[in-house]
């Protein structure tokens, strides 16, 4: 606190994922949430350090920050489990070396960020003499983290934030959530003002992921389709292929930003078709960031970013038929018009904004 009254910048702890190390593609969205959090944080003049896995890269925007990194066994995701699942922790666990590592380097620091969606770090929320606050990545997925998210928010409400207000509905918090989004730079991402007649799909290759739907609209609509993202389930991955006729699905693989977001801008419209309550849908914003409309169903994230007729059109969720009719009218839009509200919304500049407020509170209310 008395750093933020004399002028100084907030020195601050971001605690990864422990599912892969940055640069992989293993923790997903959470990796470029962490990328535009650290660039923004570093732009605002704050003083960031980085824990993460063994073998973790920083991008060229986040270079100015300190990357610790630790070793051990990669969490198991929560999403692909039934609700009822309990706790567990690998052995040789990457999760407690890191949490035992930001426990023992706390003072260094005026705030902690936690990017993982585990039960530990939340329950040790409490225990922490430097303020520990969430940036929560997921929806509702497990009763056990429904309990320790909601026990937070009942205790400190200020130390949790969301990505979308459809996000934070699936828990039971006793005061408005305080939404993040996400960020973006847009220097990385180039404007494409006509695209070719593809769509475009990317996103873990996984069942909630629903990329079945898309292929089965591209196929509908007689247009090829390409699908980025990591492999992640292969045997779901190889009956999709069987499921459409063959060449349908262009396989572009995991690919750094660079050359992703080269190749997506030039696609027509941009599918997606979550199965679950995505969180927020940071390709979602990367399509639109390209000038790329987009075709989603009104769930979730995705449904909250997309604005009908500004920047993609909604369909009922699972509703083929209405997928297949909002790619029709998103594909008329002004690309510019998708890039402007990318712009006003979720650029590293306006997330930074958003995040530094959250801070300097969580900052201001634990002194």
């Amino acid at each position: 606190m008395d750093r933020l009254r004399q002028g100084h910048g907030l020195r601050v702890l971001v605690v990864s994922t422990p599912i892969g190390s940055l640069g992989s593609g293993r923790g997903g969205g959470v990796e470029l949430t962490a990328a535009g959090l650290v660039a923004g944080l570093l732009g605002r003049g704050h003083a960031v350090t980085v824990l993460a896995a063994a073998g973790s890269v920083l991008p060229p925007a986040c270079a100015a920050a300190r990357l610790w990194s630790e070793s051990g066994v990669d969490q198991p995701g929560w999403q692909h489990r039934p609700a009822s699942t309990a706790v567990e922790i690998p052995r040789q666990a990457l999760l407690p070396c890191l949490w035992q590592r930001a426990w023992q380097e706390q003072a260094q620091f005026d705030v902690l960020i936690n990017l993982a969606y585990d039960w530990l770090p939340f329950w040790l929320s409490r225990w922490f003499q430097t303020p520990l606050c969430h940036l929560v990545s997921m929806g509702s997925v497990a009763q056990v983290m429904d309990e320790v998210i909601e026990a937070v928010a009942a205790w400190r409400p200020e130390r949790l934030a969301f990505h979308t207000k459809a996000q934070a509905a699936d828990f039971s918090l006793p005061a408005p959530p305080f939404v993040l989004g996400n960020g973006f730079d847009p220097d990385q991402y180039q404007f494409c003002a006509e695209g070719e007649p593809v769509l475009g799909w990317a996103g873990r290759i996984s069942p909630e992921k629903g990329l079945e739907d898309a292929a089965r609209v591209a196929v509908q609509l007689g247009l090829p389709l390409r699908v980025w993202g990591l492999r992640e389930d292969e045997d779901y991955a190889r009956a999709l292929e069987l499921a459409v006729p063959p060449g349908s699905i262009d396989w572009r693989g995991f690919l750094a930003t660079p050359q992703f977001q080269a190749e997506l801008g030039a696609c027509r419209v941009f599918l997606n078709t979550p199965k679950w309550n995505e969180a927020f849908g940071n390709v979602v914003v990367e399509a639109m960031a390209c000038g790329l409309p987009v075709a989603a169903y009104a769930r979730g994230g995705p449904g909250e970013l997309v604005r009908e007729g500004i920047n993609g059109a909604l369909a009922a969720p699972d509703d083929l038929d209405g997928l297949a009719a909002a790619v029709e009218r998103a594909a008329g839009l002004d690309r510019r018009g998708c890039r402007h509200w990318f712009l006003q919304h979720h650029s590293i500049d306006a997330f930074a904004a958003r995040l530094e407020a959250w801070l300097e509170q969580v900052v201001r209310l634990a002194a």
